[in-house]
């Protein structure tokens, strides 16, 4: 196996680097308090010009085509700096990507370069309900076929980006007598039309500068020309999708966790104790040495799992493998970082504060720690 970066896959993570440094460092604290929000969306905007906002995407619709294995560098190195910047790339991608797949030329035309320029902020996926998350199959929103249209009603919960999303990949259902998950179907909704209600952005533990929204759908009347692929065979979109998140989801918490333990290193080298450095007492030397086995570890499964998409060859399960490992992992990390500090770990002057609030969500969203156990334990008997 090759673990030799390419040379464009170099520059991407470079690139990564020094926009989170420059750009994202500075203010990731100020926008973990709701303040430098033109600042934030600036920084999308930025990211999207330099390719970020498509990076496996085809050229003709404005994409990088940079591969799996550079998206996943990527985002691990925008999340050493600020999470809610890095899920809001992830989110982004994983959106363009499945209208790349799944949309006809129109649909690719239409949406892809507006998402890969900027001119949207952000793409949305609207899987989730209130009552259907970790079982998408049982979700309760209905597109209803009217004549050369189809109306929308229902509701979606946690949608990233709600608010400053240009346009949302839609699940519901328009066949009720199919059997559980077969009569779902996939639409283009674009943000601000009739019926289409966006709430207020919830009130979150961590990755308070992402957006995070309910979704309503009253009456909104969609034109059929919305609907992406076949009609009723959309879950196994969603579920196929969802794989490809998790290495997203996997990297971001890949790259809080090893921002913590870099810190916490940093800091155990400066503060002194009983006359001498921290990090002269073996107590420390272990937990940094098991710490970054660990998020070496998250690494070469997060890359197999690339390696394999970027191939076409099946990643699910390995996908699942790195999500589950990595982002455990790193709320672990961020933990021991923390405990690091010590009481200055538990203080807001500190980042490991915000890290280990930042970290705690990627072991839920883009399916929880158990749905990966889950997926991994039915391939291994199956």
């Amino acid at each position: 196996m090759d673990f030799q970066l390419s040379e464009e896959q170099t520059m991407i993570r470079d690139t990564a680097t020094q926009f989170a440094e420059s750009e994202l460092a500075p203010l990731a604290a100020k926008f973990d308090q709701g303040e430098e929000k033109d600042a934030f969306m600036g920084n999308l905007k930025k990211l999207a010009e330099l390719g970020f906002m498509g990076l496996n995407i085809k050229a003709e619709y404005g994409g990088t085509e940079a591969g799996v294995v550079a998206f996943s560098l990527a985002i691990t190195e925008l999340a050493k700096a600020c999470a809610s910047t890095a899920v809001t790339t992830s989110v982004t991608n994983m959106v363009a990507e499945v209208i790349q797949a799944m949309g006809n030329e129109e649909q690719r035309q239409k949406y892809l370069p507006k998402i890969t320029s900027g001119e949207y902020a952000a793409g949305g996926f609207c899987l989730t309900e209130p009552g259907a998350g970790s079982d998408p199959a049982g979700m309760r929103t209905t597109a209803v076929k009217d004549g050369d249209s189809y109306i929308l009603n229902g509701s979606k919960a946690y949608i990233t980006s709600g608010e400053y999303a240009g346009v949302f990949v839609v699940w519901a259902v328009t066949d009720k007598t199919a059997k559980r998950g077969k009569g779902i179907s996939v639409f283009l909704v674009e943000n601000g039309i009739p019926g289409l209600v966006v709430c207020p952005a919830e009130e979150k533990m961590g990755q308070k500068a992402s957006a995070t929204n309910a979704v309503y759908f009253e009456d909104c009347r969609i034109p059929a020309s919305a609907l992406m692929g076949e009609e009723n065979r959309g879950l196994q979109v969603a579920l196929g999708e969802l794989a490809g998140g998790r290495i997203g989801i996997g990297s971001l918490a890949l790259g809080i966790g090893q921002a913590a333990l870099d810190y916490g290193r940093d800091y155990i080298k400066e503060r002194e104790q009983f006359g001498q450095p921290l990090s002269n007492f073996q107590g420390l030397q272990w937990m940094l040495a098991d710490g970054y086995t660990e998020m070496e570890a998250a690494r070469l499964l997060l890359m197999q799992a690339a390696c394999l998409k970027e191939a076409g060859k099946p990643f699910a399960t390995q996908a699942s493998m790195a999500k589950l490992f990595a982002t455990e992992a790193a709320n672990k990390a961020c933990y021991t970082g923390l405990q690091l500090l010590g009481g200055n770990g538990y203080n807001k002057e500190y980042p490991l504060e915000r890290m280990a609030r930042d970290v705690r969500i990627t072991s839920i969203y883009e399916g929880t720690s158990e749905i990966q156990r889950l997926v991994i334990s039915r391939d291994i008997l199956s």
